[in-house]
């Protein structure tokens, strides 16, 4: 299903160009909440509206609002200022908002931004609902109006919504034996974004020893150089400061990468390995399985099945992951990359909910994280990414399809070939999965080689 403006997680750009423009913007603003009136009878449509900290968010935030309060509807904005986006989706269930929009290009660059929208039950919306929203768009644009400035200017963020979603990821630790983190050693990594101002205190709160890094967002540091992409830093503080734990969220906070106190990084294939493992111990996952994506490795499988967990596969991203856990009857789900849902207690990926897990499991444990995923035992692995000029099926261009039928019938049942392309970038990534680290830079390099001379772009 093709869409114009919707990719992998919402609409996401380069700020000030198509689509985040002034004009296409206010489009979005308006077609949202033309979608989200459905249903809504005598009553303000209500919305929350949040961001991180990049410097064109306040900008987009007006723009989104021009679009929202034009929409012929009585619409009230309830504005959060900077918050994680995954307090965007728990604050729309919790206010009982119709509709909640996070701004925020997650782990790009401060010159990207984006759009991400969840529903009334905090869920990011649907193919459908993207398709609706990408219909109203497209004729807005085509019979455009012109733009007003609102007179309803977002003015100061409400605290209360921030005070909230603290309050909540507290109270969803244990707390009856005194605070559940009391006496860990933590380093948190803000990444100079959403979790610059809530992560300390969250933690503290909870009763844990922090030491904080890269809070002090000016609107363009945002993930440059630390943060859940770039953790080197935050690992070598872990270690040189005997930290039990340390944890590296992204711009948004929706994603989280943990570092064990000898300072080795882990990814969120790890963190499923640990949480699947508890909750199995505490008799609190059944069924007695998870949902991981097609990029997740093979280690997770071996390792869980050993622990009469079974892993079901499904599409990259936390949406498609969210959509199999509600499908399947299932609990916990989760990316590689650190997006991991509980939903028990989420309803989308949340990087602070899953610190904060990970932290009550090594506290409660007493044991070191090192030695609770010592089970766990990752396949060689690697991903490469080839910028492309267009993105045909991979199986219509011949030369592609041999290659791949070619390396699948290598690696057989010892490993894993995955194919596919970004949802919001110019790439297609290979990657591939094998007992062996040469087998892998080998295959990898071969199948790059050929997508590199059909469909690359060499002038990026």
């Amino acid at each position: 299903m093709n869409k114009r403006f919707f990719g992998t997680d919402g609409i996401r750009s380069g700020f000030g160009t198509a689509p985040l423009d002034q004009p296409t913007v206010t489009a979005i603003g308006a077609s949202a909440v033309h979608w989200a009136a459905h249903g809504v009878e005598q009553r303000p449509l209500r919305v929350v509206l949040a961001g991180d900290t990049r410097e064109s968010t306040p900008q987009l935030a007006e723009w989104l609002l021009t679009g929202l309060t034009q929409a012929d509807l009585n619409v009230e904005v309830l504005w959060a200022g900077v918050l994680p986006t995954p307090a965007v989706a728990f604050l729309t269930t919790h206010r009982g908002a119709d509709l909640g929009i996070a701004l925020s290009a997650s782990h790009n660059p401060y010159h990207d931004n984006g759009i991400k929208f969840f529903d009334r039950k905090g869920l990011k919306l649907n193919d459908e609902a993207e398709v609706a929203i990408e219909s109203e768009i497209a004729r807005r644009l085509e019979q455009p109006a012109a733009i007003n400035p609102t007179d309803r200017l977002l003015g100061q963020p409400s605290s209360s919504m921030a005070k909230e979603y603290s309050a909540y990821l507290v109270d969803s630790l244990d707390h009856r034996s005194g605070p559940a983190l009391n006496g860990l050693a933590v380093v948190l990594d803000a990444g100079n974004g959403a979790a610059s101002a809530l992560a300390k205190p969250i933690f503290e709160s909870a009763g844990a020893t922090t030491h904080l890094l890269f809070a002090a967002p000016n609107g363009r540091n945002i993930n440059d150089n630390c943060g859940s992409t770039a953790p080197e830093l935050t690992a070598s503080e872990t270690q040189e400061r005997s930290a039990n734990v340390g944890f590296a969220f992204d711009g948004d906070a929706d994603r989280v990468i943990v570092i064990d106190e000898r300072g080795a990084v882990r990814d969120g294939d790890e963190i499923l390995y640990l949480w699947a493992s508890w909750l199995k111990d505490q008799a609190a996952l059944e069924p007695s399985a998870i949902v991981a994506t097609s990029m997740s490795n093979l280690g997770l499988e071996h390792a869980l099945r050993a622990r009469g967990v079974s892993v079901e596969r499904c599409d990259v991203g936390d949406r498609a992951v969210v959509s199999m856990l509600r499908e399947k009857g299932l609990r916990l789900g989760g990316e590689q990359s650190g997006h991991i849902v509980d939903l028990a207690r989420s309803t989308t990926g949340d990087g602070m909910l899953t610190a904060l897990a990970v932290a009550s499991i090594v506290q409660a444990s007493a044991v070191p994280l090192s030695e609770l995923l010592a089970g766990f035992k990752p396949y060689p692995q690697r991903l490469v990414n080839v910028t492309v000029k267009s993105k045909p099926e991979f199986d219509t261009v011949p030369e592609i399809a041999a290659a791949a039928r070619v390396i699948q019938g290598e690696l057989g049942s010892t490993g894993r070939l995955v194919l596919r392309y970004s949802g919001t970038e110019p790439l297609a990534r290979v990657m591939i999965e094998a007992a062996d680290t040469a087998t892998v830079d080998r295959l990898c390099e071969q199948l790059a080689a050929v997508l590199q001379e059909h469909i690359g772009d060499s002038s990026r």
